[in-house]
């Protein structure tokens, strides 16, 4: 049903409930005046893993981070690249760090795999598809016990990789010994030499899963040939096995065509219904790559940043052939309640081992609708709650009005009435003279924002 108010025709109200949402989108913004959104960098913080050991190397990458209960882990690939003089390339191996506070990382020594005659390392996986391994806890939950962690991985050795392309599915009791979910591959159509990402999705009730694709590619006698660019696919199974929906993803007519892999797509923890991305973008001139944000709504459709995410000039070696990558996992870290901790590659190629650093976002902090002065007001929407709860940085007074739907000041809760903020507020609740929001609850309602030197990252109705 449509209904008139006085922005003309629109759609149902946005049914918000009490959901956490980011400014990272248009999607709840109606109209902005001095007001436009904004990429955020992360800060470079300390290296947090150094790929140094002899079944590692200075092509060790594709790192994968999780928290699992108060254990944070990473999964990477062990490899070198050989050069004249130095020792032989070695590839193959699927190597594991685990850390409690997600800044220390140890290697432990598990004992199940061995490398030149001792079993004495961090390997967890050796064999088919270790160059693309990149685990996940599943959150399904019917996920029985002997597959609570799963990856996507590419099928045979190197050779058999590029002559048929395809992923087997793997799982694992314990994260450490993995097995192969069955013998047949699972996805077929692309290219998967590079990380190929999945996991569960709560939200839609499947698993997702994101692999690299060239657009107008081909396959021969002689392995992969490119005719297109780097691009990529997504799929979603209830099973892990029977993929389907296959779709390139798409990221609106007017953003240029760029080379993208290496997507890192997960769902954001604090709005699991936003799907956050740090694809890679390849530039062909000296093979130079940079990762950039994106985030969807569907899975599919995405909003993409051309802004460099993580420069080359950021610290330290990143300013080399593919030596500027970021990690899957967005971590929260105990003590730190108002930072997200993220991590990208460096020192690639150029060694003597390639590291991770850990970089920091402030929580919700990757977007924001900023202004030196202006005003934004939301499209209509419902919520569950008494109280609104900002996420914002304010230099001046910033004040919020809530209206009815027909764009309306709802007496109480004015411009005039608002309380001012001013300050770096990270879980702010906006108060007006009206006192609490429990008899607006599931009306329809815009929000009006009146920003002074402010950006505003997230809004949220709590009880």
């Amino acid at each position: 049903m449509l209904w008139l108010v006085g922005f003309g025709m629109a759609a149902e109200p946005i049914q918000l409930d009490s959901r956490s949402e980011l400014f990272v989108d248009e999607h709840l913004i109606e109209s902005k005046n001095g007001v436009t959104l904004k990429l955020h960098k992360p800060q470079a913080q300390n290296v947090a893993l150094i790929c140094d050991a002899p079944w590692e190397g200075n092509t060790s990458g594709y790192f994968t981070l999780l928290q699992d209960g108060d254990l944070y882990r990473c999964y990477y690939r062990g490899s070198h690249h050989g050069e004249e003089g130095g020792r032989p390339s070695q590839s193959g191996v699927t190597c594991y760090a685990e850390s409690r506070d997600g800044i220390t990382w140890t290697k432990p020594n598990l004992g199940l795999h061995e490398f030149e005659g001792s079993k004495d390392n961090n390997i967890t996986h050796m064999g088919d598809g270790c160059s693309t391994f990149a685990p996940f806890l599943d959150t399904n939950p019917n996920c029985p016990p002997e597959s609570r962690y799963k990856a996507l991985a590419t099928t045979g050795d190197n050779v058999e990789r590029k002559k048929n392309p395809s992923l087997q599915a793997w799982h694992s009791a314990d994260g450490l010994r993995w097995s192969v979910m069955r013998e047949k591959p699972v996805i077929t159509a692309g290219s998967f030499d590079s990380q190929n990402t999945a996991f569960f999705d709560n939200e839609l009730g499947a698993y997702r899963a994101y692999w690299r694709y060239f657009t107008g590619g081909y396959t021969d006698e002689r392995g992969w040939k490119p005719a297109g660019v780097r691009a990529i696919r997504t799929a979603t199974s209830k099973d892990f096995l029977s993929w389907e929906n296959q779709a390139d993803l798409a990221y609106g007519k007017d953003a240029p065509t760029v080379q993208l892999y290496t997507n890192a797509v997960r769902p954001y923890a604090r709005a699991p219904h936003l799907l956050l991305g740090f694809p890679t973008r390849y530039q062909p001139k000296g093979s130079q790559v940079e990762p950039v944000l994106m985030t969807s709504r569907d899975g599919v459709n995405f909003k993409r940043w051309e802004e460099p995410l993580i420069p080359i000039t950021a610290p330290k070696d990143r300013d080399w052939n593919r030596s500027n990558y970021m990690t899957i996992g967005v971590l929260s870290l105990p003590g730190k309640p108002n930072e997200l901790s993220v991590y990208a590659s460096e020192a690639y190629y150029q060694g003597p081992g390639s590291r991770i650093r850990r970089f920091t976002f402030r929580v919700d902090g990757f977007v924001s609708a900023s202004s030196a002065k202006g005003e934004l007001i939301t499209k209509p929407l419902t919520f569950e709650g008494t109280k609104l709860m900002l996420n914002l940085l304010s230099g001046g007074e910033t004040r919020v009005e809530v209206q009815d739907e027909a764009g309306k000041a709802i007496p109480g809760f004015a411009l005039d009435d608002c309380t001012p903020l001013k300050g770096d507020l990270m879980d702010q609740a906006v108060t007006w003279k009206g006192g609490s929001l429990a008899t607006l609850a599931a009306k329809p309602v815009r929000l009006r924002f009146e920003l002074r030197g402010a950006d505003l990252f997230a809004l949220q109705f709590v009880p």
